[in-house]
């Protein structure tokens, strides 16, 4: 495939050999953000395209709002790697996957343009509507990945994307004082705990130990919905904030997972 018309109107192209077919039975159901972590955005954007590479993506946003589709939404973009959300494994056949130029952690992290943010926020609503997706199913790399990944971080606006209707928010509780759970502890609180991101979506096991996992998966909630503290530990404020994320979806909190 040597070119296409982008599926977002106004998107360039730059087509990447790193693709496929996606998964019997699966159409796109999920949006999943990402940021490059590399120095530029042209660097980004001549790896995602180099068969050496074994990675993609749909679309590659600038910081000045330009956005480059790279694979066509059709196909299977090869940009979550392992990972899971609400019982599925094969990330890649279920979404599209946007890559945000941004130099991440390892090179200095900075907050996200308003140019590229109301460019993610257009070409997220045009996706969910033709795709008919649930536009509450935006995630981060590191809601799927947690523990491998961490983008697109702590300083993306999750806010700002759910006040144009899309992804899932709510304001992080206020800090205080209370108990805390963290690595090696064990017993019903923290099977409480994991019981609760289980019943949100994440990938964890229901043991009433406090092992790495749940220190990965904490510190990708509280990227996502508490990024004030960022410490894999479950504080006052982290507990009271998935407790209003459960209850602010529809038809209310699941059932427990025990």
């Amino acid at each position: 495939m040597s070119e296409f018309l982008p599926d977002f109107a106004t998107a360039g192209f730059n087509c990447s050999p790193n693709f496929g077919n996606r998964a019997e039975g699966f159409a796109p159901s999920m949006v999943i953000l990402h940021y490059t972590g590399m120095r530029t955005g042209r660097s980004a954007e001549d790896w995602l395209c180099n068969p050496a590479s074994q990675v993609s993506c749909h679309y590659l946003v600038y910081e000045t709002g330009d956005v480059v589709q790279m694979v066509r939404e059709q196909d299977r973009a090869w940009h979550a790697g392992k990972s899971y959300w609400r019982g599925v494994t094969d990330i890649n056949s279920a979404s599209i996957g946007i890559e945000m130029v941004n130099p991440g952690h390892q090179f200095g992290y900075e907050d996200f343009p308003d140019a590229q943010m109301n460019a993610v926020i257009a070409l997220c609503a045009d996706i969910v509507k033709r795709n008919r997706m649930d536009p509450a199913m935006i995630l981060a790399h590191s809601d799927v990945a947690p523990g491998r990944k961490v983008d697109p971080g702590e300083r993306f606006d999750w806010k700002r994307l759910h006040a144009a209707g899309l992804g899932h928010f709510v304001a992080a509780a206020a800090m205080r004082k209370g108990q805390i759970l963290q690595k090696g502890d064990s017993g019903p609180a923290v099977r409480e705990w994991q019981s609760m991101t289980s019943s949100y979506g994440y990938g964890i096991e229901i043991t009433g130990l406090f092992d790495d996992r749940t220190v990965a998966v904490t510190d990708a909630f509280q990227r996502h919905f508490r990024p004030r503290r960022v410490d894999g530990r479950v504080d006052w404020s982290t507990r009271q904030t998935m407790r209003r994320l459960l209850r602010s979806m529809p038809g209310g909190a699941p059932a427990p997972i025990t």
